[in-house]
């Protein structure tokens, strides 16, 4: 059974606003690849929206979908991160944080009645986003002398391999990456090669 090897996420930022009762959420949706990046869009939120009352997020980051965490900001527990990550996980994204920047309107809305503004605001902003399937891809470094380079460049080409870098000085080398489920083969050609090095340096 081969691996999974491609997930959704969203291509740029989209938003999507709700109104009840005087009070505004207006939702925001990024593509992020870590929780460094994420922290950092959300450190801009605040800075941009400082007026607003609170802002609530979630997100889901990984092709695995193994790290995530869900933020009420001051909202009653659970009326405002597991809302919006619900609506990540019923549209199985991943690499996406959603943040909720909420202007109070004066009136209390009651538990349901934040469950579903909070809902509500990210399913407008993730309908609102182009929806995109990435793959999984495994990147590999592989280091050789110029005469194989014709070798293993005919390998690249015809698996339509994507190169990261090059450096052809003393030593030649390529960094490329290549879909998960298609990584296997071209390791083993690569290491049938004469002088040729193959490293596995991560996925992404």
């Amino acid at each position: 059974m081969l691996f999974e090897d491609t997930y959704n996420t969203i291509d740029k930022r989209s938003e999507g606003v709700f109104k009840d009762r005087g009070s505004k959420f207006i939702a925001f949706a990024y593509p992020v690849t870590s929780e460094e990046g994420a922290k950092q869009i959300m450190a801009e939120v605040r800075k941009e929206y400082h007026d607003a009352c609170h802002h609530c997020y979630a997100y889901r980051i990984g092709h695995d979908k193994l790290i995530w965490r869900a933020n009420d900001d001051g909202e009653p527990s659970g009326t405002a991160g597991k809302p919006i990550f619900n609506q990540i996980l019923s549209k199985d994204l991943t690499n996406i944080l959603v943040v909720v920047v909420r202007y109070f309107g004066g009136t209390l809305l009651g538990v349901p009645g934040l469950i579903n503004a909070y809902k509500t605001a990210t399913q407008e902003a993730l309908t609102n986003a182009l929806i995109i399937t990435k793959t999984v891809n495994d990147v590999y470094e592989v280091t050789f002398d110029y005469p194989a380079m014709n070798s293993v460049m005919k390998i690249i080409k015809d698996r339509n391999l994507e190169i990261i870098s090059t450096d052809f000085s003393l030593k030649c080398i390529v960094i490329f990456k290549v879909r998960k489920n298609e990584s296997v083969p071209v390791f083993e050609s690569m290491k049938r090669l004469e002088t040729v090095e193959i490293s596995f340096l991560r996925v992404e």
